[in-house]
């Protein structure tokens, strides 16, 4: 199955504080056929439409103008949620319990973020 069609109808939450990354985000995943809940740049705004909206699988910035995005990441956890990270930061800068996480470094590739998030929703038993 291609990247696009695991994504076709698939609600991803995007929370990126860079706004000209969020909106190609935003573009790269609803060509794909997903459903973008957000772009959303700040920790309160995701934590409210996680809660508010369906979720099927999450692109999240480690760092929200100064804010860890960790709580968030915490939350969707818990409801098994699958994501990754999209950061400029090596693995180091990620928190031990989240070090198994996937990881697209910025500049961010479309290509291998639609990947990675194609193999998240395979695996998830959602």
């Amino acid at each position: 199955m291609s990247e696009d069609a695991a994504l076709r109808g698939r609600h991803v939450l995007v929370v990126e504080d860079e706004y000209m990354i969020a909106e190609e985000l935003g573009a790269c995943l609803r060509e794909a056929g997903a459903s973008v809940v957000g772009p959303v740049g700040t920790l309160e705004a995701a934590m409210s439409l996680a809660a508010s909206h369906p979720v099927d699988v999450a692109v999240l910035d480690m760092n929200l103008a100064g804010v860890s995005v960790i709580p968030l990441a915490a939350a969707l956890e818990a409801r098994g949620v699958p994501f990754v990270f999209s950061t400029g930061y090596d693995a180091s800068a990620i928190p031990i319990g989240f070090r198994d996480v996937p990881r697209c470094e910025k500049p961010i590739s479309f290509r291998a973020l639609k990947r990675a998030l194609a193999r998240l929703l395979a695996a998830s038993p959602r």
